[in-house]
């Protein structure tokens, strides 16, 4: 059964070790997965996410971060993506289009139609089948992904948790906005609660999707 399942929200939210608990929870239901993450997922969108994540290139400005995220994209979607998806496995990706639209429409103010083409044209038009979006407060998800730099020595992918604290509640405020565009594929899990908790809001969500895809 292909199908793509995107995982949003800020720095601090839990995407990854949440991402790491469904994967284990669909491949022991016999499910085939891939689990992959934006920027990044294959060798040349890697080496781009260095680029785009390290707090030596604070100068870069919002255009070229723009154009490297389309350029990561292109590339995972090539190599990754669409090859898993036309195996028919599920994909589990920690970031998407929707992260794009967030991170540089609403805390960038770029222009949002152009980020839309820009989207389209390096996702292939390829759209998640459903986006878990784990929200929580600007604060929390902050304090969390900074004391994980502390935690592990490293912080080589921390040029966004040093924007300003107004850069984030416009991405935060920019997911929301999203969310509430399109009910129907958004899913949003509060992601201030323990992680057991939230582990199984998104468990019981992941079966109603699949409930619902099996009735069509």
């Amino acid at each position: 059964m292909a199908c793509f399942i995107t995982f949003e929200g800020i720095e601090g939210s839990g995407k990854t070790t949440q991402i790491q608990l469904l994967d284990e929870q669909l491949r022991g239901q016999g499910h085939q997965v891939v689990v992959t993450r934006e920027p990044g997922g294959c060798q040349i969108a890697d080496r781009i996410r260095g680029i785009l994540l390290h707090p030596d290139n604070s100068a870069m400005v919002p255009r070229a971060e723009l154009l490297l995220y389309a350029a990561a994209r292109a590339q995972h979607v090539s190599e990754v993506i669409r090859p898993a998806l036309k195996a028919d496995k599920i994909v589990l990706c920690d970031r998407f289009t929707d992260a794009t639209l967030a991170y540089q429409g609403y805390g960038r103010e770029l222009d949002q139609e152009l980020i839309k083409q820009l989207n389209l044209l390096a996702s292939e038009e390829i759209r998640p089948d459903l986006t878990l979006l784990l929200d929580l407060p600007i604060e929390t998800g902050l304090g969390r992904a900074l004391q994980r730099e502390v935690d592990l020595q490293d912080n080589t992918e921390g040029r966004f948790e040093r924007e300003a604290f107004a850069f984030h509640q416009a991405v935060r405020n920019g997911y929301l906005a999203l969310a509430a565009a399109e009910v129907q594929r958004f899913r949003v899990i509060k992601a201030d609660r323990p992680q057991a908790e939230i582990q199984r809001q998104i468990l019981d969500q992941i079966e109603q999707f699949f409930q619902q895809r099996q009735s069509r």
